[in-house]
């Protein structure tokens, strides 16, 4: 991941054990000819949190550390980063190991209530699904069109696994700027959207970095796990190149985070926030040969 300029809090101690994210392995094509090919390196990794096994993700192992770190912001198991003392990976027996200062977060009475969810490699929630979100007061961010094509020609750049071995996820955290430029700031690809979304979590929990002015692409569908996870990062605009599911609608409506989805080339959907979503640079209708005029979308009840 790019580092950010934001502020910095007091970091815990990582290890530095991050693998490589494919391995060649020989197939035969349609020939029956030997083909060699890369395949992702799906690898499985067990949190121990102060001492207690809290879950097992299935990930590539590029990033333990940060995806770790982000599991355990976005499940709501730490409060802050500065309550972790160390984060300990070790692949000789597939596990990573979590301090904190306190040394009692094992203890936390969510832990004992646990909802596998839909996503990539069963994401997983604790407690209730709900708690906290009364709390989430997510900025009323605007966006252009123009910035959305830009993000997108920007992200044709990233997918490096995808690419070579196919069978991964990516996500992203962008800004786009005000005369529609756009910059990935962190660019993470997984087994599971949810290990991606937590890796990128876990980097922005360390760096600092404010979520208030920023975009968040998925190559996932959008779930209400993943609108949840990231609303409690604080980025109102999530992006994806895929559908959407009702309850991932309902609570980016509840939320007011702009839920964009099918967003590739020139086509893309708003289901939520459409209002501050600026249309400055439609495509030409189907069959006119011309593009429409560009216009900004109306408030509920605007004539």
């Amino acid at each position: 991941m790019s580092q950010s300029s934001s502020r910095s809090p007091q970091r815990p101690i990582l290890s530095d054990a991050g693998l490589q994210a494919t391995r060649e392995v020989q197939a035969r094509d349609e020939q029956g000819l030997p083909r060699w090919q890369s395949i992702a390196a799906e690898r499985p990794l067990t949190l121990y949190l102060d001492k207690r096994e809290i879950v097992t993700l299935m990930t590539l192992g590029t990033r333990p550390e940060q995806l770790v770190l982000g599991y355990l912001r976005n499940q709501r198991l730490v409060a802050r980063v500065e309550d972790i003392a160390r984060v300990t990976v070790d692949w000789e027996v597939d596990a990573v190991a979590v301090s904190t200062h306190a040394g009692n977060a094992g203890d936390d009475p969510r832990l004992d209530r646990r909802t596998v969810t839909t996503g990539c490699g069963q994401g997983t929630v604790f407690g209730d699904l709900m708690d906290d979100i009364e709390q989430i007061q997510l900025p009323a961010a605007a966006l252009r069109q123009s910035g959305i094509y830009a993000l997108l020609a920007r992200l044709r750049e990233e997918n490096e696994v995808y690419r070579s071995a196919g069978a991964v996820h990516g996500c992203a955290l962008c800004r786009v700027a005000g005369d529609g430029g756009a910059e990935v700031l962190y660019f993470c690809e997984d087994v599971g959207r949810h290990n991606a979304v937590d890796a990128i979590a876990g980097q922005m929990w360390l760096d600092g970095v404010d979520g208030g002015d920023k975009v968040f692409y998925t190559t996932g569908r959008l779930t209400s796990e993943m609108v949840i996870k990231v609303a409690q990062m604080g980025v109102p605009v999530l992006l994806s190149r895929s559908g959407i599911t009702e309850m991932g609608l309902a609570l980016g409506e509840r939320l007011g985070v702009m839920l964009i989805a099918r967003a590739k080339g020139r086509h893309f959907l708003v289901y939520s926030g459409a209002e501050r979503l600026e249309f400055d640079a439609p495509p030409a209708a189907v069959g006119s040969g011309r593009p429409p005029q560009p216009r900004r979308s109306r408030t509920p009840g605007q004539r």
